[in-house]
């Protein structure tokens, strides 16, 4: 039985009569590989808002170079869970290791998001959030300083270890604006920049701090065909390097031809897990896209007939 099928008959149930802690195990359970390759792996995230479940416990495992993309309608938990791997939330219950080589393993629940970047997980976000009036290099270079390992005093005194290792960071960031393809706007305000680009740039800023895990929240929302072109192009260059590349996306098109494996979040909870083509047909998906009776209507955080033609 493949991954997403292991749990589709509890899936048909319904989702509110499922309990996820019962059937999520099964799911990581079936995924193969060395276990040696994990380069994160959370574990029962539970995480609420007063009275509002925003994740129920929630387990997930990646692979050193893998392309793994989360989807499921608005307000499923994805960027909640984000959150909770990049420290900005702290989960009520559940775990995340974290692997930055393999076989050195480290617990990022209860760490600042600061300390998380540093151990070697970067993230972008839905609001671009870059710094208008400084230019594309500069922007980049904010993220390299997070590995320069020199003070503010080494910068006023202009001790030679502090230069050089300045120096070594307009290099790096050259070579990431050269990457995401944004080497002719190397001294351009970012604030000039086409929307596209200024994602691209978004994502260039984040290499600069040297991820071993890059989260991607929506980077083609807002972008047209051409610039989702080069997106899933430049994803596919980043997780060749051996980055390994998370993402939240809306788009099934991109998510379907880029991801090598999709998991499925539907009111906080994982309803489903495997290849783009398993997930595609997985009838807890297609239910949390369409509804129960696909052929009258959307169900909960559904968009109607366009997710009928991104599903199939």
């Amino acid at each position: 039985m493949s991954r997403a099928g292991s749990h589709r008959a509890s899936a048909r149930r319904g989702g509110a009569a499922a309990v996820p802690g019962a059937r999520q195990p099964s799911m990581m359970e079936n995924v193969g590989g060395d276990p040696g390759d994990l380069v994160v792996e959370a574990r029962d995230l539970s995480l609420r808002f007063g009275g509002v479940t925003s994740l129920d416990g929630v387990s997930l495992r990646q692979r050193r170079g893998e392309i793994l993309a989360v989807i499921g309608p608005n307000g499923a938990g994805k960027t909640s869970l984000f959150n909770c791997l990049t420290g900005a939330y702290r989960p009520q219950e559940g775990s995340v290791t974290f692997w930055p080589q393999p076989g050195q393993s480290t617990e990022l629940l209860g760490r600042r998001p600061h300390a998380i970047t540093r151990l070697g997980v970067a993230r972008t976000f839905q609001n671009i959030r870059l710094f208008p009036a400084l230019s594309a290099l500069e922007n980049v270079q904010i993220g390299t300083e997070v590995r320069q390992k020199y003070g503010p005093l080494s910068v006023v005194l202009g001790l030679p270890h502090a230069r050089r290792a300045e120096r070594d960071g307009v290099r790096r960031a050259a070579d990431l604006l050269d990457l995401v393809g944004l080497a002719h706007r190397t001294h351009e305000q970012a604030a000039s920049l086409p929307y596209g680009e200024q994602r691209r740039l978004e994502i260039a800023r984040a290499l600069g701090t040297d991820p071993r895990l890059l989260l991607l929240d929506e980077p083609a929302a807002g972008t047209n065909p051409v610039e989702k072109r080069d997106l899933a192009a430049l994803v596919t260059r980043i997780a060749a390097t051996g980055v390994s590349v998370l993402l939240i996306e809306h788009d099934m098109g991109l998510v379907m031809s880029l991801a090598t494996t999709v998991a499925v979040l539907n009111f906080g909870r994982m309803i489903a897990y495997g290849s783009p083509s398993e997930v595609q047909r997985d009838p807890a998906v297609i239910e949390a896209y369409l509804g129960a009776d696909s052929g009258t209507g959307p169900g909960p955080g559904a968009g109607g007939a366009g997710n009928r033609r991104e599903l199939g």
